[in-house]
This record gives structure tokens, C-alpha cells and sequence, in this order.
């Protein structure tokens, strides 16, 4: 009977506390989530809502079901997760110790916002550091362990700028920390919001000291943000590029030069400039290779740096240049920023700490295994002339030989074609001490003179028509003191016809030309410059020397200077027809050179003649362009109609300048885009493409038809061919019609060229006579574009 009362106490004191779990985790549960809503305010100073709550008292396990926290005082959510749960160690309660053995958060969706230097968390980090006066510091202590982040997602708001970044898939693990221990460690990844690109690594940092050492692998990853935070410097435009990276990593937090990084780089993809399609600068891959980079211990080993096909364009226009239009004057907006104390930009601050950790990189122990620039393309355009200039160096390429700081010289080698014609190269060995010690040999040809007409006649009024440049020097620098010889020459310049509008400057050319000139139709001299780097002196004796002797010398070489001119004329005029700008008829001693071609095709029926127009396309619509802009506001400001534009109503706009304060001002008035900076662009929003593409066919049938009327004329047009025209940048700066005879050639033409062989085997002529038969290669090699 005993035994029997014994097993049923046992069975109800079972029972019992069965009852009181199922009790106590019914009744703790929901009374947790009911404290923690209730006091959540007093708590951690904000509103907090979950969907249920399961406390085990006995375990320790707790779990929070669809957790949100809301902002301060607002209704919005901070962060929200689909489950929060921790495991409490129970028994080191008793020892004032909280110590979370794990803790996992699943699915966080988290939203940071910053104003200024206030983020909206601001105030929970400011309660929970705060000492209260009078209040000792509590005796309980806090750890936590094995922490896990589920692929969470956060979001980045800065109101002022304003900055709208975020990241998902963010999984974080770590082993947690211990109150009594300084060291956290902790891996993680995390992809950009929109799925450009990932980043994976782990870290480990010393609370106590601020050391840390990082390891990242970055992969295809989209700089969003940093195309947000460059909207704050510029004035328009657009950036993009992507970043892989395999980096490891150690420092400290309290100083900036305290980090030693080994590992790569790469930047690609890059991108900054008007819109996507209109570049100032880019590239589709910048390498840093490291194999130790540490600013402290003055160590800067480099394995290489090599950019793969960069792409630069510097424009100048009427006001300002392409790098302050976007920048503001004299970098305006960025010195606004960064002249406000406290103010944070991420562009600027990365900038900072490049700069930090590369001042002292030439008093260093450095080191670059290969540097070198690839296929580059660097465009300068000119838009303030009256004419766009143009230049364009491509393909560039530089390569160094291996960089050290023990070496004695470093080499490094420069070679570029230039567009539209030429090529430049350059030598330079450095002493990789000392800046202000080099040697420097450079060479560049083949430039046509007519690629500065531009400027000759904005600045003269008279273009050249012909002409080939040629400089070439060597310079030797030691303690910064040069000592170096520069040599130009220019074969064969001739001034054509003056241009006369209210956009140009006048200076008597021909009569400038006459003194610099030498007897052999060149310009050559010699110009030696010394000096300091800082201050260097040309020495022009010799250019003074030989204007001097040309004013003596000339006068008796006058008629083999006469005839040199007439040989020159007589083959250029049997073998092209030179086309000025917007002209469509032939001049008088044009169409007297076609009369004589007809007679010479009537007279010898075995003869034709093939013609081969080659239009300046570019140059000729530009003309074009500037002229219907003006006629078109001439018209508006007369009030005529087009019907009343008369022969004198030309020549008043031809004179008119396309700068004219008021015509600008008018055109500029009602722009389909705000960011047309260049005279062309607002004249192509005034007048249309599509009127100057049909002037200029309009152009090219009325040479045509100019050219065969005398053919027409006398019955020979069934033996002259032309050819379709081809669109180029002629090698003298004019559209042109190229003749050639591919049956019996004129006489005179024979003649001119037997006597032009002559004079070039001849002094002084044939000292420059293999120069001559490369620009005729030069002109041939542009016919055939």
C-alpha cells in the first residue's frame, strides 16, 4: 500500500512540474513579448512590435518572431527581422555575467540615415554609452558568442547629399567576444543591392588597441556609390566603373599610415564624363599589383601598375575648360566641400587617404616591377577659335623599365601616333632620387601644317596650305640646370589666301613668311634653352641670325626662288584643284586651267583624265554650319524672309562674326540641353542637322557640275571620270579633286617635273629631299583612307 502511494506522489509531483513548464513557457512567453512591448521606450528609447515570443526558462533559448524596431518618435521601421533568437547561459547569471552562447539574426532588413553627423541611431549608442552623474558603473558583465546575421539587407540613406545605396545577401558569422576578452573576429559577405557584383573576407580587431588585420576578395563589383557621391562635386555628368580586388590587410584605426597591404587591384570599366556615351575620361582596366605596401615603414614594393586602354579629352571652350565646366572654376565645388569642417564625402576622403598614404612614396624604399600605359587615346579639342582644333594622340604607349630606388637610371619610353596625322616618341632616363636629374631625347614628325590653321587664322588671318613640321631635340638635366638643343622644321609652308571676318586677328603673313623662310623653301632653326627648370631661357640667337641673312641673302636668289614657286604651282594646279571653304564655282584661273585640260583632252583622243574628289566633310559642314546660323539670325534680327536674301545680305554675314555677343545670346536662349557648352552644339540646336547635311551635298553636286561644264562644253566629258567622292582630313587642310591621267600625261606637266627633279638634287633643296618624299608618301597614305 506504501508503495503504491509512493509511485502516485511521484506521479503527481511528475505531473506537477510538467505542468509548471508547460505553465511557465505559456505564460513567460507571451508575458515577455507584453514587457518588451510595453517598456521597449524605456528600454532602448524606441517603439518595438514582434508577432509572438517563445522563452524557455529552463534552457534558456529565446526566440522573437517577425522583430521590428521602429525609428525614434516616428512610425517608420529602423530594422526588422524575421526571427530573432539567442541562448542564454542560465547559470552564469549568478556570477552577474549575461552571456549569449549564440545569437542569430535572420532575414534583417535594416535602414541607416544620416543628416549631417546625426545618424538615426544616434540616440541608442548615445543611451547606452552615456555615464549618468552619480551613477556607478554596473558590476554585470555582457558576451555574446557564435553570432550569426542571415542574409540580411541594409540600406544607406545621406539626406543632404543625397546618397541612396543599399546591400542584401549580407551573412555575417563570427565567434563572438567575450566581456573579459579584447579580440573580435568575424567573416562576412554581401552582394551590391541591385546584384552587381560581391564581397566575401574576414577581419579580426583588438578593441583595446585598435589593431586589426583584414583579409577581402572583391568580385565585379559595381562603385554605385561612389557615382552618388561624385554628384556632389560636379555639375553634370556621369560616372560608373567596377572594382575586383584580392587584398590582405593589417593596421591600426588610430593611424592612417599605420597599414601594411599586400595583394591586387583592379579598376575597370571606368567611366566619368558629359553623359554615357561622351567620355572625359576612361579606361577598361587599371592594375595595382602589391607585394608590400606599407607607408610607416617607408616600404612601397609594387609588382606592377598598368593601365589598359586609357581615354583622356581635354576641351577648351569660350568660358572655362571641360574640367571646371563640371568641377566649377578652379575645382570650386570640390573646395566648397571640403572646406566644410565635419563635412564627409567618400570621393574626397578616399582622395585624402591616397594622398596620405603615398607622400612620402620618392623618399621611400620603392619599387615597380612593370608600369605601363597601353593603347591610350588623348584628345585635346580647342572650341574657343573661330574654327574647332583638334589633335588627338593614339595610340599612345609608355612603358618603363623596372622602377628602384637603388637603381641609378630609370628608363622610361613614350610612342604615340597623332591624329590626324604624325607621331611623336620620347626617351627619358631618370634618376629615381632625384626628379631634377634626367636625360630626354624626343622626336616628332609628320605633322602637317595645316592642322594649325585654327589658330593661324584666328590669330593672322592667313591659313597655310601646305607644309610639314618636324621637331626633334635632346636634353640633359642635372641638379635642375638644362642644358639641351631643339630643332624644328617646317618643308615647304605656304600661306594661301587671306580669311577675312570679324572673328580674326591680322599679321602680315606672307610678308613674315618672306623673312623665316630660308632659300630652300624651309624653316629651319635651331633653339637651344638653359637655364633652370623653373625658370629655363630660350636662346633665339640663331632664328635672329638667319631672318637677318634671309633679308640680304634673298634679294639674289630671287629668280631661282620665282621658279621653284612657278615648277610648284604648275604640278600642283595639273594635279589638283584646290576647294576653299563653302566655294562651289572656279575661280578665274581655275577654269582657265580647265580650259586648258579640255583642249588637251580634245587634242589627244587617247588621253582622260580620272578625277578623285576628296571632301574635308568635317571642316566643310562646320563652314557650313557657322554660316546658315548666321544667315538664319541675320534674317530674325532683319525681319526678311529668305526669297529677300540678297548677294550684299551675304557678304554682311560672311563678315558677321558666329561670336557676336547677340547671336550667341539668342541661340543660347532656348537650348533642347542644358549642358551644350560648345559654339557647335548651340548652332546645331539653332539650325538643325538636317539643313547643313543637304548644303553640303548641295556643295559637293555644284563642284561637280562646276568642274565638267567645259568638258561638257567642247564634247570630251565621255572621257572624264569622277569618281565617288571620299570623306577625309586632307594632309594640306582643303577639300581638293585629285586628277590623274592614266593614258598620256600633259606635256607641261612633264616638263614641270623633270625641272622640279632637278632643283631638289640641287643645293640648297637637296638637303631636305628625303623629307619631301615622305610627306608625298604622307598625302598618299591619307588619299587612300
Amino acid at each position: 500500500m506504501k508503495k503504491i502511494k509512493s509511485r502516485r506522489g511521484l506521479v503527481i509531483a511528475l505531473g506537477a512540474l510538467v505542468l509548471a513548464f508547460i505553465l511557465a513557457v505559456f505564460i513567460i512567453s507571451p508575458l515577455t513579448k507584453y514587457l518588451l512591448e510595453k517598456y521597449d521606450v524605456d528600454i532602448i528609447g524606441r517603439e518595438v512590435t514582434m508577432d509572438w515570443a517563445y522563452v524557455n526558462p529552463f534552457s534558456g533559448y529565446v526566440h522573437l518572431n517577425d522583430l521590428k524596431i521602429y525609428e525614434e518618435k516616428g512610425d517608420s521601421i529602423f530594422i526588422s527581422m524575421e526571427g530573432a533568437s539567442a541562448n542564454v547561459a542560465l547559470l552564469k547569471l549568478f556570477s552577474r555575467t549575461v552571456e549569449l552562447t549564440q545569437l542569430t539574426l535572420e532575414r534583417p532588413h535594416g535602414k541607416i540615415v544620416q543628416r549631417h553627423k546625426v545618424l538615426n541611431f544616434s540616440d541608442v549608442i548615445d543611451k547606452f554609452t552615456r555615464k549618468e552623474p552619480g551613477v556607478e558603473p554596473s558590476k554585470w558583465h555582457f558576451s555574446f558568442l557564435h553570432t550569426n546575421i542571415i542574409d540580411g539587407e541594409f540600406q544607406y540613406r545621406e539626406l543632404i547629399i543625397p546618397i541612396n545605396y543599399s546591400i542584401k545577401n549580407v551573412n555575417i558569422e563570427s565567434s563572438g567576444r567575450k566581456w573579459d576578452v579584447d579580440t573580435l573576429a568575424a567573416q562576412f559577405s554581401f552582394q551590391d543591392g541591385k546584384g552587381n557584383g560581391d564581397m566575401k573576407g574576414d577581419f579580426t580587431v583588438d578593441l583595446n588597441s585598435n589593431d586589426y588585420r583584414m583579409a577581402v576578395a572583391i568580385h565585379d563589383y559595381d562603385l554605385e556609390i561612389i557615382r552618388q557621391y561624385t554628384w556632389e562635386l560636379i555639375n553634370y555628368g556621369m560616372f560608373k566603373a567596377r572594382l575586383d580586388a584580392k587584398v590582405q590587410s593589417r593596421g591600426n584605426f588610430s593611424s592612417k599610415d599605420n597599414v601594411t597591404t599586400k595583394g591586387w587591384i583592379t579598376l575597370r570599366d571606368f567611366h566619368l564624363g558629359k553623359t554615357t556615351q561622351d567620355d572625359y575620361i576612361s579606361f577598361d582596366k587599371l592594375v595595382f599589383a602589391m607585394e608590400e605596401v606599407s607607408p610607416m615603414k617607408s616600404k612601397y614594393l609594387l609588382d606592377s601598375i598598368i593601365l589598359y586602354r586609357p581615354y583622356l579629352k581635354y576641351e577648351i571652350y569660350d568660358s572655362l575648360d571641360n574640367v571646371q565646366a563640371m568641377f566649377g572654376k578652379a575645382g570650386k565645388n570640390i573646395s566648397d566641400v571640403t572646406g566644410q569642417s565635419g563635412r564627409f564625402n567618400l570621393v574626397i576622403e578616399i582622395a585624402r587617404y591616397i594622398k596620405v598614404l603615398s607622400k612620402n612614396f620618392f623618399k621611400s624604399n620603392f619599387k615597380i616591377g612593370k608600369l605601363a600605359i597601353i593603347n591610350g587615346d588623348f584628345r585635346f579639342n580647342d572650341y574657343s577659335l573661330s574654327s574647332k582644333f583638334s589633335v588627338d594622340a593614339r595610340p599612345l604607349n609608355i612603358t618603363a623599365d623596372s622602377i628602384n630606388r637603388n637603381h641609378q637610371r630609370v628608363g622610361f619610353t613614350f610612342k604615340s601616333g597623332i591624329k590626324p596625322f604624325g607621331n611623336a616618341s620620347v626617351f627619358v632616363s631618370i634618376n629615381p632620387k632625384d626628379s631634377g636629374d634626367f636625360d630626354m631625347r624626343y622626336k616628332i614628325e609628320k605633322i602637317p601644317a595645316s592642322v594649325f590653321n585654327p589658330y593661324l587664322i584666328s590669330y593672322t588671318s592667313f591659313p597655310l596650305d601646305r607644309g610639314t613640321i618636324e621637331l626633334n631635340g635632346l636634353w640633359t638635366v642635372r641638379n635642375s640646370e638644362i642644358h639641351s638643343n631643339n630643332h624644328i622644321v617646317i618643308i615647304d609652308p605656304r600661306v594661301t589666301r587671306r580669311i577675312r571676318n570679324r572673328d580674326t586677328k591680322w599679321l602680315p603673313m606672307p610678308l613674315i613668311m618672306s623673312f623665316v623662310r630660308e632659300q630652300g623653301n624651309v624653316i629651319d632653326y635651331e633653339i637651344p634653352i638653359t637655364g633652370n627648370l623653373k625658370n629655363p631661357k630660350f636662346h633665339l640667337r640663331h632664328v635672329i641670325l638667319d631672318v637677318i641673312t634671309n633679308i640680304f641673302v634673298k634679294p639674289a636668289t630671287t629668280f631661282y626662288r620665282a621658279e621653284v614657286k612657278q615648277l610648284e604651282t604648275e604640278i600642283e594646279k595639273d594635279i589638283t584643284l584646290k576647294w576653299e571653304m563653302r566655294q562651289y564655282s572656279l575661280r578665274r584661273h581655275q577654269e582657265k586651267f580647265i580650259k586648258k585640260l579640255s583642249r588637251f583632252l580634245k587634242d589627244t583622243p587617247g588621253a582622260s583624265i580620272r578625277v578623285q574628289p576628296i571632301e574635308y566633310s568635317i571642316l566643310e559642314k562646320e563652314y557650313i554650319l557657322f554660316y546658315e546660323t548666321k544667315k538664319k539670325y541675320f534674317l530674325l534680327a532683319r525681319h526678311k524672309i529668305a526669297k529677300d536674301f540678297n548677294e550684299q545680305d551675304s557678304l554682311d554675314v560672311m563678315k558677321m562674326s558666329v561670336k557676336d555677343h547677340a547671336l550667341v545670346k539668342y541661340i543660347s536662349r532656348h537650348l533642347s540641353d542644358t549642358v551644350m557648352f560648345t559654339l557647335q552644339e548651340k548652332c546645331i540646336n539653332f539650325v538643325g542637322n538636317k539643313v547643313v547635311n543637304a548644303r553640303f551635298e548641295q556643295l559637293m553636286k555644284e563642284r561637280e557640275s562646276s568642274f565638267r561644264h567645259l568638258f561638257i562644253k567642247n564634247g570630251t566629258n565621255d572621257r572624264l571620270k569622277i569618281l565617288p567622292s571620299q570623306s577625309s582630313i586632307p594632309y594640306d587642310g582643303f577639300s581638293y579633286f585629285k586628277l590623274e591621267y592614266p593614258g598620256e600625261i600633259p606635256k607641261s606637266l612633264q616638263k614641270a617635273y623633270q625641272r622640279m627633279k632637278e632643283l631638289n638634287d640641287e643645293a640648297p633643296r637637296n638637303r631636305y629631299l628625303e623629307d619631301r618624299k615622305k610627306d608625298a608618301a604622307i598625302v598618299t597614305q591619307s588619299e587612300k583612307r
